[in-house]
């Protein structure tokens, strides 16, 4: 289906309907994990438009299923509902100087809502897709040590169905093509510790944990890709007077290729056997894993990016920045299905409480997304 004058007008018309459904959501808390109040407005709000349906899985996704028979082809387009901000009472929201702004508005509330006023759109209009099906996705977690969890339920429920995916994510003018995998781990050292005057000399944690860190730090990265590493949270002991019995770190290592993301792994286990053997107890937890880019049709794989690209030059007249990034087509790129994340909205300060997003951007990321989700209709 073309994105025709009509289409545009409706998008136009429903524009004040567009914006007071982005504050109501933006208000929602949604921290990874924990998002049953945004899951349970979307569902709701999709069966009011007359949405047939849908329903949230065990991930807490909300999925609409658009003719989607037992065994047809699916096309996926999905938008996350999580935030990173740890809140479970109401966001604020402040609309000034042209601009929307919350925490989380941008990434991804935003893009949210285009999805939302796509899916009213073709609930109402009663459009049926050509040659496939399609999901409608509000999925859950895709934020942090959310670990994918909501895109990952979707390729485990409907992976070999899936001809396409795209997510809806971020600011607009990057189209991410290429997934950066990564892990996460927590590592907690613990040793006998005591009084700082009387028992020193005793083994401290925050000193054995310090040199761990600065052993890691040591490393060069693999000459493949981009590759990163990170520690930021470290935490432990008790008192200024004393030596510490328990320190404890959070650190991840990234990179857009699995061989490298091999060779760091080996080295971080290889540092932490190391600090095993000096009589210190040091304890790993993997939080989250991220897989990088599989096996994917470099054809296929063409054709969604030119076709994102397209877009994004159509509507907002910019030359699209193709980029490698961790989003929630990571999960369906690890397993070979064409996947692309693009934004429709115009903002900055994502991850960030001044978060904001420009008002005047969001019409146009409406007519974008429906261009895209349109174009697989008849």
């Amino acid at each position: 289906m073309i994105l025709t004058q009509q289409i545009m007008d409706y998008i136009k018309e429903h524009n004040d309907e567009m914006l007071e459904l982005l504050v109501t959501i933006a208000k929602i808390p949604a921290p990874s994990n924990h998002e049953e109040k945004r899951a349970a407005f979307c569902m709701d709000w999709l069966e009011k438009q007359g949405a047939k349906g849908v329903y949230i899985d065990e991930a807490l996704n909300v999925i609409y299923p658009v003719c989607c028979t037992a065994q047809n082809p699916l096309v996926v387009f999905m938008a996350h509902t999580d935030v990173v901000f740890p809140d479970t009472e109401e966001l604020p929201v402040v609309i000034e100087d042209g601009k929307i702004k919350a925490p989380g508005v941008g990434d991804d509330t935003a893009n949210l809502v285009m999805l939302l006023m796509a899916a009213k759109y073709i609930t109402q209009k009663r459009l049926t897709p050509k040659d496939c099906g399609m999901l409608i996705v509000a999925n859950s977690c895709e934020e942090g040590l959310g670990n994918l969890k909501g895109s990952r339920q979707i390729v485990q429920d409907f992976g070999p169905r899936i001809l396409e995916f795209y997510s809806f994510d971020g600011g607009n003018g990057m189209v991410v093509n290429r997934s950066v995998g990564s892990k996460r781990y927590k590592v907690e050292v613990l040793t006998e510790g005591g009084h700082s005057y009387s028992k020193f000399g005793n083994r401290n944690a925050i000193a054995y944990l310090a040199s761990m860190i600065d052993t890691l730090y040591t490393m060069k990265v693999p000459d493949i890709g981009v590759t990163t590493y990170n520690v930021g949270v470290i935490s432990g002991g008790t008192s200024v007077n004393t030596i510490a019995q328990q320190a404890e770190m959070l650190y991840e290592f990234r990179s857009d290729y699995r061989e490298a993301l091999e060779i760091m792994d080996k080295h971080f286990v290889s540092v932490i056997e190391c600090y095993k053997t000096k009589g210190i107890t040091v304890n790993v937890t993997l939080l989250g894993e991220r897989p990088c880019m599989g096996e994917v049709d470099a054809e296929k794989q063409k054709a969604i990016i030119d076709k994102a690209s397209a877009a994004i030059k159509k509507h907002f007249k910019l030359e699209p920045n193709i980029i490698s990034g961790s989003t929630d087509c990571n999960i369906p790129l690890s397993v070979g299905i064409p996947s692309v994340c693009l934004g429709c909205c115009i903002g900055e300060g994502a991850h960030t409480r001044e978060e904001w997003v420009e008002i005047n951007s969001l019409q146009t990321g409406m007519n974008m997304a429906f261009d895209l989700m349109l174009g697989y209709f008849e």
